[in-house]
């Protein structure tokens, strides 16, 4: 029974290697086992950091310096992204001081705002047109632009950003979890998020599903220190545990 098992884990990783993301339903027909003896193997091989559990199936995680690009990114969950964007954006009232981070995910948030009487600081070269098309006042720090996520860094944008105080934040990320908070690849991204947090009363951090479990190279904040605002993609069971340590807004599909 132990060969069969560890046969079985093997052909799991083999098949998520080969598919990236494979549903519970597929690993039962691949392997000929119960859902029940799928999901058990599941949960042992996340316990070993061999994949990460999903919604109704499992994916490998990401490599801790991976940095899709823009264009990779927009593509990816991107009516997941509009629909969380649309709930983080009804948390911003008139007369509010806005930092929006550079991504796919605070980028989303430009239409819900339109026509706002608000103030936007952003370090995202997209986020500036759609900005000033949307006829919101917009601020945008200096520095050097990545050319992968088009955002501001360096020393410039950190002096930008100091000078300003924000009612809310909205940032982007590219894993949370528990014991590591929140992460992406970049220190110098993660050195902007977390200077724009230092300088503003409420911070939200905006994320689908697939980030959960996943710890990228640069942590810039616990998971206590923001609130999270993702979908109903992600399991209330999953959830429960960062809901002792933070508020969870969840936008339907």
């Amino acid at each position: 029974m132990k060969v069969l098992t560890l046969e079985r884990h093997q052909m799991i990783l083999s098949l998520l290697k080969e598919r990236g993301t494979v549903k519970i339903q597929e690993f039962v027909d691949e392997t000929n086992a119960s859902e029940s003896t799928i999901r058990r193997d599941l949960t042992e091989l996340e316990q070993a950091k061999k994949l990460k559990r999903i919604h109704g199936g499992a994916t490998l995680f990401q490599k801790k310096l991976d940095e899709p690009t823009v264009e990779e990114k927009t593509i990816k969950n991107s009516h997941e992204k509009r629909k969380i964007a649309e709930l983080a954006a009804s948390f911003v009232e008139e007369g509010d001081c806005v930092f929006l981070d550079a991504g796919t995910s605070t980028v989303e948030m430009i239409p819900f705002l339109k026509d706002k009487d608000i103030v936007v600081v952003t370090n995202g070269l997209t986020n500036i047109s759609l900005l000033i098309d949307s006829r919101i006042e917009t601020h945008v720090v200096g520095g050097y632009v990545k050319s992968g996520t088009r955002a501001f860094v360096g020393r410039s944008a950190i002096q930008t950003i100091e000078s300003f105080r924000f009612d809310k934040a909205f940032i982007g990320v590219n894993g949370i979890s528990l014991h590591d908070g929140y992460t992406t690849p970049d220190p110098e991204e993660a050195f902007i998020k977390e200077n724009a947090m230092k300088r503003s009363r409420q911070t939200y951090v905006l994320t689908d599903h697939s980030k959960f479990g996943e710890v990228s190279f640069s942590k810039f904040a616990n998971v206590e220190d923001a609130m999270i605002v993702t979908s109903t993609l992600l399991d209330e069971e999953y959830m429960r545990d960062f809901r002792k340590k933070t508020t969870i807004e969840v936008a339907s599909l």
